[in-house]
């Protein structure tokens, strides 16, 4: 297969196998310490286990071996060919009834007569015929047997000569492998108990320094929180060597963007001003001509300045609106001017509810203010004798994706704007209604400050009686 088409099915591989991945990098390493801690922790009990194992039956096998060689010390052949005898192998379980420890002295020829066996030996033991189960080149031979309660037993058995060539006796130890098991099981018991709570606490302990070896990701993530809220300038703090050159890079980007906007709004002021008195020349030479030609002109430099300003400030906008600075509580911008309106408007009665969680607004407080100022402003003109003002925290459709937004809404109980006429008041310089003072700016420089921060303006009747401005815009964290 071409390289060619290796290569796409290798990475589409990889992004599977990162899907399947915990987004955590603290549970991504805690998952795989886990999971080595577990495969060599069975290792290890499996290795264990099967040396406890072979140790414990080569003690079987040494144990039956040298109970045979002091059984056969131990046993005789009288002058009459009787098996004589008492062997005392030292182990209490011989002397016990069907303890699954056995001893018989048996005639294999036809010299020797009699039998000895050990009390704890109630019924005969089945032996194998010598033909399905030869004797080695010792004369010894091992086999398993089924003993009394369906016991497992196994045998070691041998042939000796105790005197003439025709006194051949058969010795038989058995042991209980059962007994063998119940031991070993024992100890797999305890080896695996003692292994899992290593592993609990190996585990506990991993995770326990693998979060602490991450905290300072959460200091800087913290430090992060602080900038973009606006209560830091930069990332502070002691940071480990790891982690200090992507703090100091952080510190440097976040400097560099605050150079650029700094110069960015100086451009702009020196090009405002630069511009201002040309287009200010132009009027007065348009008003001084006089006529048809300088009320043409007069008109014409006088959108050109308004074009200016509008887009001066959209510019102004656009360059800090993501920025990481600006940040205004809400609340206290409102109380001021509700506080100015009222008193400058003795006769209207403006109220203002606030909510109880502090509401700050991601964007500068002269725009802020531009935008409460034209709403109230614009309502205490047009109300009667009430102007209700209200700030309120919501998750609505629509909203950006950290879903909080806050909800300013002006109200008063003037004679308001018909629907069909709503959209021509937020046109820049259209006044609906000639006899009121004013230059028809106010919506339409709300409209197009709330468009720049991608908020929404909604103009519908209020239950005052009049209009009901409503203007949804980003919360800060």
């Amino acid at each position: 297969m071409p390289d060619a088409t290796i290569a796409p099915l290798v990475a589409e591989n990889g992004a599977r196998w990162a899907r399947l991945l915990p987004r955590s990098l603290a549970a991504r390493v805690i998952t795989f310490s886990t999971i080595w801690a577990i495969v060599a922790l069975v290792v290890i009990a499996t290795v264990v286990s099967s040396l406890f194992r072979e140790a414990s039956e080569r003690g079987f096998d040494s144990l039956l071996s040298a109970n045979l060689f002091n059984l056969i010390a131990s046993v005789g052949a009288s002058p009459d060919g009787q098996l004589t005898g008492n062997p005392e192998l030292g182990d209490p379980r011989y002397a016990a009834a069907n303890s699954g420890w056995y001893w018989t002295v048996e005639p294999a020829a036809a010299g020797l007569s009699g039998e000895l066996r050990s009390l704890s030996m109630l019924a005969p033991v089945k032996s194998p015929a010598v033909g399905s189960v030869p004797f080695d080149a010792r004369f010894q031979r091992r086999y398993l047997a089924s003993g009394p309660d369906d016991q497992n037993l196994a045998v070691l058995e041998a042939e000796i000569v105790l005197g003439e060539p025709t006194q051949v006796a058969r010795f038989r130890v058995m042991g209980n492998l059962d007994d063998l098991d119940a031991e070993i099981w024992a100890f797999n018991r305890q080896l695996y108990l003692y292994l899992l709570l290593f592993g609990l606490g190996m585990i506990a302990i991993n995770a326990v320094a693998i979060l602490l070896g991450l905290r300072p990701l959460g200091r800087v993530r913290e430090a992060l929180s602080k900038v973009r809220q606006g209560t830091a300038q930069r990332l502070d703090g002691i940071f480990p060597a790891e982690i200090e050159p992507l703090a100091n890079e952080t510190n440097a980007l976040i400097e560099n963007n605050r150079r650029i906007l700094e110069r960015s709004r100086t451009q702009v002021g020196n090009l405002a001003h630069s511009l201002k008195t040309p287009l200010a020349v132009l009027i007065n030479e348009g008003r001084a001509i006089g006529g048809a030609k300088g009320r043409l002109i007069d008109e014409q430099a006088a959108a050109m300045k308004q074009q200016l300003d509008h887009y001066l400030q959209r510019a102004r906008i656009a360059a800090q609106r993501e920025s990481v600075v600006f940040r205004t509580p809400v609340a206290p911008v409102l109380q001021r001017m509700v506080r100015v309106m009222a008193k400058l408007n003795p006769e209207i009665d403006v109220s203002l509810m606030t909510p109880t969680a502090e509401v700050i607004f991601a964007g500068e407080r002269e725009d802020l203010e531009e935008i409460a100022g034209n709403l109230i402003e614009n309502a205490v003109k047009w109300g009667k004798r009430k102007v209700k003002v209200s700030l309120a925290v919501s998750h609505e459709a629509g909203a950006p994706a950290d879903g909080e937004v806050f909800i300013l809404t002006v109200e008063d109980d003037g004679p308001g704007i018909p629907e069909e006429k709503a959209r021509e008041a937020l046109k820049r310089g259209r006044r609906l209604d000639e006899t009121k003072p004013g230059t028809g700016l106010g919506l339409s420089i709300v409209s197009d400050l709330v468009a720049e921060y991608d908020g929404t303006l909604r103009l519908d009747r209020s239950t005052l009686g009049g209009l009901r401005a409503a203007v949804q815009l980003r919360r800060a964290p």
